[in-house]
């Protein structure tokens, strides 16, 4: 069976999983164990993460690396980076503690601002999503690839916006308000929200909250290269064609705007 991606994003999948090996070893533990030590599964889990994939990109790659788990890099020597890696050891970190599954390993590269290569690895799923912009997006299970892609809405289908199970911000009525034809939230954890719309199981993902960069990074570049788009969101005009595109490491706050993933 052929590999449909290029040797580097390979490398790259294979990080991500020998990390999300790291933490499944501790995701499967009784977390009743911690409770008397003075760190927490969710902080070995992470931190374990990182060093397995921060010492494997410096064997495969000489750019720099920012990580959730390294993010005190001073804006001074970042602003001059114009490819780097941006790396979330573990993204759900409710999705974890609840042991819900909806936690991911994330890895992206960053060239001149923009995601152009991602890998989302769902260890407790078993399932990687990998994009390329320019080349393609899929999705992978035990090897096997299979091309995803973003769906449009026809016209006539209810809408799929993926959101909170529980809450809905004025913010969000607004945005529902502005669509024509009934909807459906579908909730998810993680950076796997921008996911569904990349693989076309929801139309759109607006996003609200708070998030940073590294929250963003990989799925972004899957989405780009499903045909998604990622632009910032404007709360008074949510559905705004002209929004410009998100963007990384172009100011000293690594925390993004609000942020919409259309199809």
């Amino acid at each position: 069976m052929s590999v449909p991606i290029n040797s580097l994003t390979q490398s790259i999948l294979g990080i991500a999983k020998d990390a999300g090996a790291e933490i499944m070893a501790i995701y499967e533990k009784d977390f009743a164990i911690y409770e008397k030590q003075d760190t927490s599964p969710l902080t070995e889990a992470d931190l374990a993460a990182h060093n397995v994939i921060v010492n494997a990109l410096e064997s495969v790659s000489d750019l720099p690396i920012l990580s959730e788990e390294s993010a005190d890099i001073a804006w001074d020597e970042r602003k001059s980076w114009q490819s780097y890696w941006l790396v979330d050891p573990l993204d759900g970190t409710k999705e974890f503690i609840k042991k819900n599954g909806e936690f991911t390993v994330n890895i992206a590269l960053i060239e001149d601002g923009k995601p152009t290569l991602g890998v989302v690895y769902a260890p407790a799923l078993n399932k990687s999503y990998v994009g390329v912009v320019g080349e393609g997006a899929w999705t992978e299970v035990d090897g096997a690839f299979t091309p995803i892609s973003a769906r449009k809405h026809d016209g006539s289908e209810v809408w799929k916006i993926v959101g909170s199970r529980s809450h809905q911000s004025p913010e969000i009525q607004n945005l529902l308000a502005q669509l024509s034809g009934d909807t459906e939230l579908v909730a998810m954890g993680s950076s796997l929200k921008l996911c569904l719309v990349a693989e076309g199981e929801a139309h759109l993902y607006p996003r609200l909250g708070p998030t940073s960069e590294w929250d963003t990074g990989a799925a972004h570049a899957v989405a780009l290269a499903a045909g998604a788009n990622v632009t910032v969101l404007d709360p008074a005009n949510p559905l705004d064609n002209n929004a410009d595109a998100l963007t990384y490491n172009q100011k000293e706050s690594v925390l993004n705007p609000f942020f919409l993933v259309s199809a």
